[in-house]
């Protein structure tokens, strides 16, 4: 019970203060007296930017009803007490005060509810800020920020009523980095002279604010961006040999290039033509770029796969004209070169093929006609013949791509 009392008479004062506000000012904080440290009046800060600010008090009381009596005094240094007798306002449910210099000031209020209530009016002046560029615009890995701030007004007084000790109030000093567009600063609000490592692709303006109690400033860097920022597509990304591959260039402010395409082969064109990977295995494209202003970046694309070569036979096929196995297809991959011979079980040869490159790609397989004649073959079994050479350098050619094939109708 006695801790719950000892709460509410400390919120008393902060209750109080609540009802004598200083509309115009920035910021305001408590007041610290040694003689009486449960006791928090405010202190409101104003910006005096102009230097011609004055300040402004309302006073309501906090608790009661209407009409009350307020009687205003001001601080006097002279005889360290609130003596010096401003005005008094009789009958009313609130009173202000306006054109004020920089002191102390109490109100009383008597009527249905009694009580005194304390502040302290204080002006502060706009900052000292300078933003520039540690580091001239001609570095390609980083950008450095340089901001000096300082406060105009180091702290402001106020006294001590139980002592008429002469107290101070140190301003506070925070500060915040931005950019337009935006561009990421790491500690922005940390780090007075912040150093990014991912520099901007594009111009921006670089704003440095500081805030104190009562007032800010800024200023602004011109930032031209020389930064270079390599980036391409490739599409597609895996297949049979010969794989080709077509590369879209995406990157930023590049000037010259080079494109090292894995192989031992590279090209320096801005949109290199289509390139052809021949051997299967995995392969990636480097793309270093250069910006006129020899700042150079690189990306490397993810693995591009060049299937190995296969070779699959099937043993039947029926060239009926359903759509559905009509044609003695072998299934291949990367394949270099092909060639296939049917014969019948009397020796006839009956189908014939041999190609490569375009000419393999081209092959549909045999449709069940002699020798890509009109006459059907008759159902039965054939013998094959295969021989192929795939881009890995694999053969294709041992007893086991001899054997036989069922045609059926």
């Amino acid at each position: 019970m006695r801790s719950r009392i000892a709460i509410i008479i400390l919120l008393i004062p902060y209750c109080l203060s609540a009802q004598l506000t200083a509309p115009g000012a920035t910021s305001s904080r408590p007041t610290s007296y040694p003689s009486a440290p449960a006791v928090k009046d405010s202190v409101f800060v104003y910006c005096n930017q102009s230097g011609t600010q004055k300040g402004t008090l309302r006073a309501a009381s906090p608790r009661g009803n209407a009409p009350f009596n307020f009687s205003w005094y001001r601080w006097n240094t002279l005889t360290k007490s609130f003596s010096i007798f401003i005005k008094s306002e009789t009958g009313v449910s609130g009173s202000a005060i306006s054109n004020l210099d920089e002191g102390g000031y109490r109100v009383t209020v008597s009527g249905g509810f009694d009580t005194t209530m304390t502040c302290w009016i204080v002006f502060d002046k706009p900052p000292v800020v300078e933003a520039k560029l540690r580091n001239p615009m001609k570095h390609c890995n980083y950008v450095a920020l340089d901001g000096t701030a300082a406060s105009s007004v180091a702290s402001f007084p106020y006294y001590d009523p139980g002592t008429g000790n002469l107290l101070n109030l140190k301003n506070e000093l925070t500060f915040l980095w931005s950019s337009n567009p935006f561009s990421a600063i790491p500690y922005a609000s940390l780090d007075l002279d912040p150093i990014t490592y991912d520099p901007p692709l594009v111009d921006v303006v670089y704003k440095f604010e500081v805030f104190t109690l009562g007032c800010s400033s800024f200023d602004t860097i011109d930032y031209r961006s020389i930064h270079v920022d390599a980036d391409f597509t490739v599409d597609p990304m895996e297949g049979e040999a010969p794989l080709e591959i077509t590369i879209t260039d995406k990157s930023t402010r590049g000037y010259i290039y080079e494109w090292d395409f894995g192989d031992d082969s590279v090209s320096n064109l801005k949109d290199p033509l289509p390139h052809k990977y021949y051997k299967p295995g995995e392969y990636t494209v480097l793309l270093t770029v250069e910006s006129e202003r020899h700042c150079i970046d690189s990306l490397r694309s993810a693995i591009i796969k060049v299937e190995p070569s296969a070779l699959a036979i099937p043993n039947v096929f029926t060239p009926d004209g359903d759509g559905y196995n009509d044609l003695f297809m072998v299934e291949s991959k990367s394949l270099r070169y092909l060639s296939v011979e049917v014969f019948s079980r009397s020796g006839l040869k009956v189908y014939g093929f041999s190609g490569e490159d375009e000419r393999l790609k081209d092959w549909t397989g045999w449709d069940g006609n002699i020798n890509n004649s009109s006459i059907k073959a008759a159902p039965g079994v054939y013998f094959y013949i295969i021989r192929a050479f795939g881009w890995d350098d694999i053969r294709y050619d041992s007893k086991e791509y001899r054997g036989v094939v069922y045609l059926y109708r």
